[in-house]
């Protein structure tokens, strides 16, 4: 007698199906708790929350937090910091003349967008 094989396709089909019946029979063993407790019916087939999408993280992340994983274990084993790790690059800071030149471009922005709106 030959085999059937069974597709991924099948394999979804029959997984449905069986969540469906789950579902089915939740609800009706609900309803027959309820006409025991006397209590209004509540349907008991709580809809399975959809999975939120896994959160990407970026290579400079991961290897910001390698190095820091890195950093921690050297401190913990008594060993010497990496070279790399041991000092961090200052933060930026912005000047007043930059400040000012962003300010003054957003405002020509603003104010040719107000324009364009006025003549419409």
């Amino acid at each position: 007698m030959p085999t059937q094989k069974l597709t991924n396709e099948i394999i979804h089909a029959a997984i449905f199906g069986f969540e469906e019946q789950k579902r089915r029979l939740d609800s009706q063993i609900a309803d027959l708790r309820a006409m025991l407790s006397g209590a209004p019916a509540e349907s008991a087939a709580i809809e399975e929350a959809t999975p939120r999408p896994r959160r990407k993280m970026s290579a400079a992340g991961r290897r910001a937090i390698a190095a820091g994983q890195r950093k921690r274990w050297a401190a913990a084993k008594g060993q010497a910091v990496p070279e790399g790790l041991a000092a961090p690059k200052p933060k930026r800071k912005l000047s007043a003349a930059g400040r000012a030149a962003i300010v003054a471009a957003t405002k020509k922005r603003w104010a040719l967008m107000r324009a364009e709106a006025a003549k419409k």
